[in-house]
């Protein structure tokens, strides 16, 4: 139902001002503010990483990792767990009968630098464990790098009671400890902590803790002797309560409140100093700090700057009485570091050279904490010597000279947190309180500071120390007690015009004048010239505006130059200008001269029309600088005529009085601008020193009385002045105008004396037809056509006494000058004029006459209005004043009530009893006017109230019940609830009453109250209970259609108080909102007034309470021509916003589109066969609705659903044919409910098998008879086939429904895979790229490139010589190369060996790649004969097939450009393509080892390709090993999860995977000389292996070991040790960086190894287990369904994919010069041989690049990355190089059922991924040629940057080989060529075979 109710001016108003206030003061409304609500109240600590923009949160049990925008990356619970502070780690809990499961607050939250290859990690500290710490990775806190189980007394750290402080800090220095070398640095963590009572109680107040290096002995956070203390004599005296440690130039800062124990005893805040390198603590000073005013207790700090020198900003709150309790009166304090620093000197000084008393002899500094020292007086020079002290010199120092410093600002309400920051040389203060609110202070140069804005970020919680600016400055980040905020520092950019700028005082803002927007300074590009940029702050700064326009009006019909006077004008260059624009018109180019700008006004044609009814217009006249507005003022244009026009009865008088400059012609009628006029005699305005108006033409008075009767003939006469003017004879008339029609009066003039006239008029019975007392007519002169003017108060007062007068006394009250008399004539009595009486005039009035009394009843106790209406009831209220009785009971009247003769109001009084009577009223001394109605007094009683409670914020419909409840009038009535009002919302009857109960302040039972006037009566001994407001804590779903019904489920608490909850849903028609921006636009561009729609619409469902927690609503139905603004719910008068409730607002989407049954022919019935489902089509079937909430009916019975997607439904109808539930159909109809929405299919007729052809009786008994034999034998058959089908059937639904569950689960499964894909992925963000991308060096690059699957490449090989040959040899092979240098030979060479028959296709990739490293260090030359024997080739091709080329590697050419390729684009693969490629790999990785792989067979059930996917159901359990590491000495314990399914050699291979992470594989050990070790207890060593003893045999086959073997329990201890010589196993064997194979089935001792599934069927099968073929069959098909899997892996892994094929293809950056350079010379080719077929280039150029270079890659990344590839990675990777290559080939991707799996897998995305190749073809081949000259510089580049690690001497020898296997047939084409004979090239040739292998030849 449709609700419209709330007037748009108060809504608009109301909307208004919450949106301006929550913009000023609360964050929660703010869009720009974002939030991220966290577990572990209280949250104490925020870290910020700077290098990535990360953020850490530590509370209690919880520690978060989250990005910049406040996205969670990482969740980690870090208690409660087993603890007491009085036990030492680790609990047992038989030794520790105090340990209680224990919260663990987190206390100290660091980040730590790594060094060289040690990461950078995540100090955390907390108070469980006497306040150990750990280690974490900064990329993933779920990673542990350092944590013990064991502590010792000394990694004791943080304060192990949550109300006890702790800080730390990081710092790093010089290593000075033996074993270090020159340059090493150790780091360490100084802490400082306040003392705690329970635990170690001698852990000094500051202790430094190791952290880098970390070797046995030592441990990580341990307290040792040589790396200093704070020594105290007494701990719990000195009990420093720490705030802050801060790290300035070479100290150390810390600040802190304790007891004064040397002085006052009272509670102070005192910083000291420490030196970094100082690992002694000889350096310690300490000095008081005075904030002035009485803050004595810090509570937050921050290091940062004012006027560009360091100073310590701190949050100082006055101590209660002499406690270390803060209260909320807090300040802020800077101190100057310089100062803060010159006064520790001071103190150091005075201690050390003067004894501890200055120059005056007062004591300056002494020796603090009771130790045994004392201040010197060692030499002067002492200080300098020894800055950070010595053995020698005094310490611990404190200073008795406090730094002071005046408060910055105050607040009364605590501060707990600050920031700081500089913006424009201003610094800006953020300060956070107790309450939630963040501050902000601008601190001025003389330390005063000025508020500028508060913003309510989290009512009622503190905000957390750690208050962070982002690493742009442009947000905070605010911890409050369970949520961190981002606010953005300022709001600038909503400011659109310069007073608002202005107006915000924002220290970031100001109004950037020639750009016309609010910046920040650095922002505005000339914020450093004078008024260019004027900051919002300063309060003289204003806006650029018009002092002044000359003229500031002007006549519309003529135009000028205007002069436009502009205050702060901001200096432009000589080549810029300024332009006028007026309104909008277009602009016109001013001039400016100094401050003055002169352009021309609009010509009278281009103005705007005036607006009807003004006789002027203002129009903006707005400066422009380009299309920026800089400042705008307003010119008036006025028009003469439409002065005169708009004022007819005095034209003249208008005209020259007017406030425009116009002239009045009176000849002409005319008002002008003009001095003259046509017929020359002109009255000139009032402002031209002329007499103006009193020259005018004019009527100005009535000689004759302006009352004039109706109905008697009366004479008028007037008076006017200045007539003589008119020379014509017409003649004069008047006209009185009543009701618009004019009365004409001939009129006669008589001149007087003193140059008036006087004008007589005809006598007239003037008459009008409105019936009222008086009407008055205007009156006016006429001289033949001419009006004349007269003056604006002359008109005729015509009056009828006897209107409106419908007795005596109101005739009687008439006032006397009108004449008016009571005539009792005939017909009947009435008010006349005097004159026209023809009786007597009656002197007196007949006696009143009541006709109502309201009303008739009243409470005995009066207090009520009655309301008297009848007719002479007096002239006056003195008349009636003690005449009104109301039941015998005197009624005092109430004079505003009071109405002349018609209405008399009294006041009720108390009658003291029921009675009832007449009501009478007096009049004089006439007899008294008795009402007809009885007046009762009456005594209404209360009896109950229903319902008798409701929520404290009211709107509960209370309903009354009682006796005589109307009594008075409804107004008189007022209900109570306690003292709260109760408001009348229905019509009340004599036995109840509704109201709607108001707001209370607390809970409770009030009484209820009922006031009739002023009569109170209560409702007995039954009060109203106020209670809590119902809460909504969740609910759900969050999506509707149109159609509405869905059921919302509604949990949370006090629901049932709530008399009538409702969903209330507000829309808006799409045409207001169109409107709407209409609106928007004109307002910006005319800046005139809106005008709102007057409603606000609403759609309500009721909603159904179940129980106090919860209730459900059904969502209204909404039509699709409206736009949902909100969704709420009203509970009473709460309401709860939807998106309130959990960040998240209600959609609602259009209604699903369902199709009917029958397509084709919705007409006819859709035809089923029982047993099966039926399947209904359909669009956007799942976007707001789930499968549990549809209903599907077929006819009278339910059709169960069985299964919903976005466009099926399938749902399992009754076995036989249901009723029809419509009479004009027999058959039933299917039909869909989704809440309201109703969806007729169309009718269903299920298939029968008895519908046959009637037969004749005849036949029917020879048909009986015959079948009579048959029967007994078929009868038997049927019923085991029917049997055998209804097995059938339920065998099918059993696999649909489990079809079904998959489908479902496989859209969740892959979501939940790719976040923890990604959440695992984290760690490699910052690894790769730098240290972390494993990339191979170039020369095995190259290697593995030119040589695949070659043990040893001859890059690694030397010259296996003899000493005595090695000169001579290596002299043949220079000569050698020195011929391989001359082109002809070497085209000639290549030519002539791939003209051999016995020259293999091996043979010719070996001598590319051999002729590669040989001409590496000429590359620019290779590429040549690389071209001419392409060149050559293509010849070949043109003239059989050219597509095929390149296709396949045939020739040496085509390995020469493999390798080519290779060459150039290395430096592409590492700095582009090797991070995807890297990352997918490691994706891969991950995900299949996270489900089991056969060891065996290499099968995986995580894979792409359906060949080696384990189609079996495995039953695995993940477990999680801890792992001992030796790291240096010490031991650390590394957890590892792996699968109890996995083979020992299997969890070797992830355990060294975690324990090498990020380590090159190359670096590794190998898995196969290391055992695994399981460890349990002290002596239990138990050592794992594939294969032993213990192994289990069954028949032929012997499986492998694995942990569900052994029984190893999750959490087990073990450890990797090394090999021992006599381990046997099964081991896997493998090449570094090649695939490694699987365990292959090997024959041992007759048996047969088998993992997880057995590598061929068992042929032992007992033939009682062999099933039917149709059990076979149907075994066979159900694994199938495990082909789902594929689609998970594939979704998980899609963003990798994508990375990879986007990093190659994608031309956002240049694509590599080598591929730019060779398609050119491949549609160069094309273009020489006419081939104009776009496909045979696409052809050749994915020939060349893709299918040559990136699918090898793609197929075999351990070419570039130092990885493993196992068989289950590898088959991975070759679908997505098969999709890679599908994705580059021209030819249509069709799929079907028959296609391959891996093509139906990318079935979607192959044409995505072709429009990317096609897009990098095209661009390349669009972008400009001519790359050549850059190509020969890269490649001349290349040459010198590799060719030294390319052994050339080695590569020649191998060439020399096949020259001296085919020598003659080389010497022979050498001969034969004539160009070669020229050179000698045969010769040249035999001189190197006699160098090289001593060769007789013909020389």
């Amino acid at each position: 139902m449709l609700a419209s109710s709330i007037p748009s001016s108060f809504l608009f108003l109301l909307h208004f001002l919450l949106f301006s206030l929550s913009h000023l003061n609360d964050a929660t409304s703010d869009s720009s503010v974002r939030r991220v609500a966290l577990q572990g109240a209280t949250l104490s600590h925020l870290v910020l990483d700077p290098r990535t923009g990360h953020l850490y949160v530590g509370g209690v049990d919880h520690l978060y990792q989250l990005t910049s925008d406040l996205k969670v990356m990482s969740h980690v619970t870090t208690g409660p767990h087993l603890d007491s502070p009085d036990c030492l780690p680790p609990i047992v809990p038989q030794d520790c009968p105090s340990a209680t499961p224990t919260h663990n607050h987190n206390k100290v939250l660091l980040m730590e630098a790594g060094q060289g290859e040690e990461p950078v990690s995540l100090i955390v500290c907390g108070s469980l464990y006497q306040g150990i710490c750990d280690k974490r990775s900064l990329a993933n806190i779920s990673d542990v790098i350092y944590q013990t189980s064991n502590p010792v007394d000394t990694q004791y750290v943080a304060a192990n009671d949550p109300r006890v402080s702790t800080v730390a800090l990081v710092i790093t220095t010089e290593n000075k400890q033996e074993g270090s070398g020159p340059g090493a640095i150790m780091r360490l963590m100084l802490v400082g902590r306040s003392y705690t009572s329970k635990g170690p109680g001698d852990i000094p107040p500051i202790t430094t803790r190791r952290l880098f290096p970390v070797f046995p002995p030592r441990r990580a956070f341990s307290q040792e002797e040589e790396l200093g203390k704070l020594v105290v004599g007494s701990y719990s005296e000195y009990n420093n309560h720490f705030v802050k440690a801060v790290t300035h130039g070479n100290h150390v800062y810390f600040l802190f409140s304790r007891r004064d124990m040397w002085h006052k005893k009272e509670y102070r805040t005192y910083a000291s100093r420490l030196c970094i390198s100082d690992r002694s603590f000889y350096s310690y000073v300490e000095m008081p700090l005075l904030c002035r005013g009485g803050y004595n207790l810090a509570q937050a700090a921050w290091l940062g700057s004012h006027s560009g020198e360091a100073a310590l900003f701190i949050i100082m709150a006055a101590g209660q009485a002499s406690t270390p309790v803060p209260t909320s009166r807090s300040a802020l304090c800077v101190y100057e570091m310089a100062d803060l620093d010159a006064m520790l000197l001071r103190a150091q000084e005075v201690c050390y050279t003067e004894g501890g008393r200055g120059r005056s002899g007062q004591e300056e500094a002494y020796i603090e904490y009771a130790v045994s020292s004392r201040c010197l007086r060692l030499p002067e020079e002492s200080l300098s010597e020894y800055p950070c002290g010595g053995e020698h010199t005094p310490n611990p120092i404190a200073s008795a000279v406090p730094l002071p410093a005046t408060p910055t600002f105050t607040s009364t309400t605590q501060l707990t947190a600050v920031t700081t920051a500089t913006e424009a040389g201003h610094t800006i203060a953020f300060l956070g309180d107790r309450q939630g609110r963040l501050h902000k202070v601008l601190v001025r140069s003389d330390w005063s500071g000025d508020l500028y804005g508060s913003l309510l970020v989290d009512s009622g919680s503190s905000v957390s120390a750690d208050l962070l600016l982002d690493e742009s400055q442009q947000h905070v980040y605010v911890l409050t007690t369970s949520t961190l905020w981002k606010v953005p520092v300022s709001s600038c950019e909503r400011q659109t015009d310069c007073q608002s700028c202005l107006a915000v005082r924002d220290p970031y803002c100001g109004w950037c004048v020639l750009e016309g927007r609010c910046t920040r300074k650095h922002l505005c590009q000339r914020h450093k010239q004078p008024n260019h940029w004027l900051w919002s702050f300063d309060l003289t700064n204003q806006c650029v505006t018009v002092a002044s326009v000359q003229p500031a009006n002007q006549s519309r019909d003529e135009q000028t130059q205007v002069t436009l006077s502009v205050v702060q004008l901001p200096a432009l260059t000589e080549a810029e200008s300024l332009s006028c624009v007026f309104g909008l018109l277009p602009p016109q180019p001013a001039i400016v001269i100094g401050n003055n700008i002169t352009c021309q006004s609009p010509a009278t044609e281009l103005l705007p029309p005036m607006l009807r009814g003004n006789d002027h217009m203002i129009l903006p006249v707005s400066l422009m600088f380009g299309h920026v507005t800089i400042t705008t003022g307003n010119m008036t244009f006025f028009d003469c005529s439409a002065v005169s026009q708009l004022n007819q009865s005095s034209q003249c008088l208008a005209c020259v009085s007017s406030v425009w400059r116009c002239n009045w012609c009176p000849l002409d009628q005319l008002c002008t601008h003009n001095h003259s006029c046509p017929n020359q005699h002109v009255i000139l305005n009032h402002r031209e020193e002329s007499p103006g108006p009193t020259s005018c033409p004019l009527v100005f008075s009535l000689q004759s009385s302006a009352l004039v009767p109706l109905g008697l003939s009366t004479t008028v006469v007037l008076r006017g002045r200045n007539l003589d003017i008119y020379t014509d004879e017409a003649d004069y008339v008047c006209v009185v105008e009543i009701e618009t029609v004019p009365v004409v009066l001939s009129a006669t003039v008589e001149k007087s004396q003193d140059n008036t006239e006087t004008f007589t008029c005809s006598s007239h019975q003037f008459q009008y037809a409105v019936s009222q007392l008086r009407y008055s007519a205007p009156v006016y002169l006429r001289r033949g056509e001419r009006r004349i003017d007269a003056s604006p108060d002359l008109r005729l007062q015509l009056y009828d006494c006897s209107a409106g007068q419908s007795d005596c006394s109101q005739c009687k009250a008439v006032p006397e000058e009108y004449g008016c008399v009571w005539c009792p004539g005939r017909p009947a009595p009435r008010c006349v004029f005097n004159q026209s009486c023809d009786t007597v005039v009656a002197d007196s009035c007949p006696p009143p006459q009541i006709t109502q009394v309201h009303p008739v009843s009243g409470p005995l106790e009066g207090g009520i209005l009655v309301t008297i209406t009848g007719s002479n009831l007096g002239i006056s209220y003195l008349d009636v004043v003690g005449g009104v009785t109301v039941a015998g009971v005197n009624c005092p009247l109430t004079p505003e009530g009071y109405q002349i003769s018609t209405r008399v109001v009294c006041e009720l009084q108390p009658s003291g009893k029921q009675r009832e009577g007449p009501v009478l009223v007096t009049v004089g001394t006439t007899p008294p006017g008795k009402s007809t109605q009885l007046f009762t007094y009456q005594d209404p009683k209360l009896l109950g109230l229903l319902p008798d409670r409701g929520p404290v914020s009211g709107g509960t419909w209370l309903t009354i019940r009682g006796q005589q409840l109307l009594t008075g009038q409804k107004s008189d009535l007022k209900a109570f609830v306690g003292r709260q009002p109760c408001y009348i919302v229905e019509e009340v009857n004599d036995t109840q009453l509704v109201c709607q109960t108001g707001s209370s302040n607390q809970t409770g039972g009030v009484p209820v109250r009922v006031l009739f006037g002023k009569a109170e009566r209560t409702v007995p001994s039954v009060p109203f209970r106020y209670l809590d407001d119902p809460i909504i804590t969740d609910a759900s779903p969050a999506e509707s259609f149109f159609a509405g019904g869905r059921v919302i489920m509604v949990t949370g608490r006090n629901l049932e108080v709530v008399q009538q909850p409702i969903i209330v849903v507000w829309v808006e028609p799409l045409a207001v909102q169109r409107v709407k921006r209409r609106r928007r636009l004109a307002l910006l561009t005319s800046r005139q007034h809106l005008v709102f729609n007057n409603t606000m619409t609403t759609v309500v469902e009721n909603c159904s309470v179940l129980s106090s927690s919860q209730m459900t609503c059904l969502t209204p139905t909404v039509t699709p021509e409206v736009k949902v603004k909100g969704v709420w719910f009203q509970l009473d008068n709460v309401r709860v916003h939807y998106d309130s409730i959990k960040g998240k607002s209600f959609t609602y989407y259009p209604n699903p589109e369902f199709f009917p049954l029958n397509r084709e022919a919705p007409d006819i019935p859709y035809r089923f066969k029982p047993g099966g489902v039926i399947a209904v089509e359909g669009q956007d079937l799942t976007r707001a609705m789930s499968r549990q909430e549809v209903k599907a009916r077929l006819g009278d019975q339910e059709c169960e659903v069985k299964t919903l997607d976005n466009t099926h439904l399938y749902c399992e109808p009754p076995e036989t044919q249901p009723l029809s539930v419509d009479d004009a159909y027999e058959l039933p109809s299917l039909k869909v409910f989704m809440g309201h929405l109703q969806v007729d299919l169309g009718l269903v007729q299920y298939d029968s098998n008895s519908l046959l052809t009637p037969v004749p009786l005849a036949a029917q008994i020879g048909l009986g008879a015959g079948a009579a034999v048959i029967i007994l034998s078929v009868l038997v058959v049927i019923l085991m086939y029917r049997r055998k089908s209804k097995q059938a059937l339920r065998d099918y639904k059993k696999v649909l429904l489990q079809l079904e569950t998959l489908e479902i689960n496989v859209g969740d499964q892959c979501r939940k895979e790719f976040t923890d894909l990604m959440t695992e992925m984290m760690d490699l963000s910052s690894d790769v790229g730098g240290p972390g991308l494993p990339l191979l060096d170039y020369r095995t690059y190259a290697e593995r490139v030119f040589f695949p699957g070659q043990s040893v490449a001859p890059l690694n090989r030397q010259l296996d010589l003899p000493d005595s040959r090695k000169q001579t040899v290596e002299q043949g092979l220079l000569q050698l190369n020195n011929l391989l240098n001359n082109r002809l030979f070497l085209t000639r060479f290549i030519h002539t060996l791939e003209a051999q028959q016995g020259f293999s296709q091996r043979d010719r990739g070996y001598v590319a790649s051999l002729l590669t490293i040989a001409l590496h260090n000429k590359l620019e030359y290779f590429t040549e004969v690389m071209k001419s024997l392409l060149q050559d080739l293509v010849q070949q091709y043109v003239d059989k097939n050219p597509k095929l080329m390149l296709r396949r590697t045939e020739t040496v050419v085509e390995k020469m450009l493999t390798n080519w390729m290779s060459i150039c684009l290395y430096s592409f693969l590492k700095e582009v393509a090797g991070e995807p490629l890297y990352m997918l790999y490691r994706a891969i990785k991950y995900q299949v080892d996270k489900g089991p792989v056969d060891a065996v067979t290499g099968k995986a059930k995580r894979t792409l390709n359906d060949s080696h996917l384990l189609r079996e159901d495995i039953d695995y359990y993940t477990m999680t090993l801890t792992v001992l590491v030796k790291n240096g000495g010490e031991v650390q314990h590394c957890p590892v999860k792996i699968l109890d399914t996995d083979t020992i050699t299997q969890v070797k291979d992830k355990i060294l995977d975690q324990v090498y992470r990020g380590a090159p594989f190359s670096q590794r050990p190998a898995a196969d000389s290391l055992d695994l070790e399981w460890r349990s207890g002290q002596a239990g060593h138990l050592t794992l292996s594939d294969d032993d003893v213990t192994a289990v045999v069954q028949g032929r086959w012997k499986r492998l070991n694995t942990l569900q073997h052994y029984k190893v329990p999750d959490g087990a201890t073990v450890a990797l040790i090394p090999r021992s010589q006599s381990s046997t196993g099964v081991n896997q064997v493998f090449q570094t960086g090649e695939k490694t194979p699987m365990l292959e089935s090997e024959e041992e001792e007759g048996l047969r190894l088998w993992h997880l599934v057995k590598s061929s069927e068992d042929p032992e099968i007992p033939k009682h287990r062999k099933s039917s073929m149709r059990d076979r069959e149907r075994a066979k098909a159900i694994p199938e369904i495990y082909l789902t899997r594929l689609l998970s892996m594939k979704g998980t892994l899609q963003k990798f994919v994508d990375d990879v094929f986007l990093a190659i293809l994608s031309t956002k950056r240049p694509p590599p010069i080598a591929v730019r350079f060779f398609f050119d010379f491949l549609d160069d080719m094309a273009e020489k041989h006419g081939i104009d077929d776009p496909e045979t280039v696409h052809i050749w150029k994915t020939n060349s690049l893709p299918l040559r270079f990136w699918v090898n890659i793609l197929k075999n990344p351990q070419f570039v990355l130092d990885v493993q590839v196992t068989d289950s990675i590898d088959a991975v990777l070759s679908v997505i190089a098969q999709t890679f290559i599908d994705s580059c080939t021209t030819s249509e991707h069709k799929v079907g059922r028959d296609s391959p799996v891996n093509k139906l897998l990318y079935a979607r995305e192959i044409p995505r991924y072709k429009q990317l190749v096609e897009r990098y073809y095209s661009d390349i081949h669009s972008a400009a040629s001519g790359c050549y000259q850059e190509m020969n510089s890269t490649l001349t580049e290349l040459s010198g940057s590799f060719a030294s690690e390319m052994n050339s001497l080695v590569a020649l020898h191998e060439l020399y080989k096949y020259i001296n296997k085919y020598y003659d047939q080389v010497i022979l084409s050498l001969e034969e060529d004539s160009s070669g004979q020229k050179m000698q090239l045969a010769y040249r040739l035999q001189q190197v075979a006699a160098l090289v292998e001593n060769k007789v030849t013909d020389l």
